[in-house]
């Protein structure tokens, strides 16, 4: 759920192209993207609403078994491109980020809409930055996201298995200077792994994919959209907790 993004790749880029019917283009892959996050703010909104009305139990139940069906769901699209399955996966982002959000806001009063509109922000700029050639996604470039992005998975597993045997990686989860500076850090690699996301659709639909794809598109994207607003939540979470 929260790391980002093995699920756009070059093979998903280099598929045949496609023979009969309609061809994947990037208005359709916005168009899917925008509907997928109309279901995961209403799931958001109703978990967020239980929440606050006092239904703490049912909110928990919805936000941790939202995590874990979003998770399962996330690995059989990434293998299967199951295109049914992919409004499941935003509902059940939609009501895990709800209640992490209703939680969030009652500790830290208005850093739900900071981080909203940080995600927006992010996403605005690198689409920008992305059209006008600022950063261009080589392979250069995509190794090194890439083995970014894995290292940074690879340090949050550790620290969620450390955490059965009382262990969390130094500094992390820490509000001092350094993990702010290790936050931002990976809000910078969470949004540079949208540049790649854009390039990749942008090159399914110059090579004709299948119509579905849009959907595999819109899904790949959505992942990491989610992984950066739940970052930009930890990083001003940090923050307040400094003032």
């Amino acid at each position: 759920m929260i790391m980002a993004n093995p699920i756009l790749n070059d093979k998903f880029s280099e598929q045949e192209r496609v023979i009969e019917g309609e061809p994947m283009t990037v208005n359709g892959t916005i168009q899917v993207t925008a509907f997928l996050g109309v279901l995961l703010v209403a799931a958001a909104a109703f978990v967020w609403s239980r929440h606050s009305l006092g239904y703490t139990d049912l909110a928990s139940m919805l936000t941790f078994g939202g995590a874990i069906v979003g998770f399962v769901l996330a690995l059989i699209i990434a293998f299967t491109k199951t295109k049914i399955l992919v409004p499941v996966y935003a509902v059940s982002e939609g009501c895990c980020l709800g209640g992490i959000s209703a939680m969030m806001e009652a500790s830290y009063p208005g850093i739900v809409s900071q981080a909203v509109l940080g995600t927006f922000a992010a996403l605005f700029s690198m689409l920008v930055l992305y059209r006008v050639n600022a950063i261009k996604c080589t392979d250069k470039f995509r190794s090194v996201i890439f083995i970014a992005t894995l290292s940074i998975a690879v340090v949050y597993l550790i620290d969620f298995i450390g955490h059965f045997f009382n262990y969390s990686v130094p500094v992390l989860n820490s509000s001092s200077a350094m993990g702010i500076g290790i936050s931002l850090v990976i809000v910078v690699i969470a949004a540079l792994n949208l540049i790649i996301d854009f390039d990749v659709i942008e090159r399914g639909a110059r090579n004709m994919l299948p119509k579905d794809y849009e959907w595999y598109g819109a899904f790949g994207l959505m992942v990491t959209i989610v992984w950066l607003y739940l970052e930009i939540l930890k990083l001003l979470a940090k923050v307040s907790n400094r003032r």
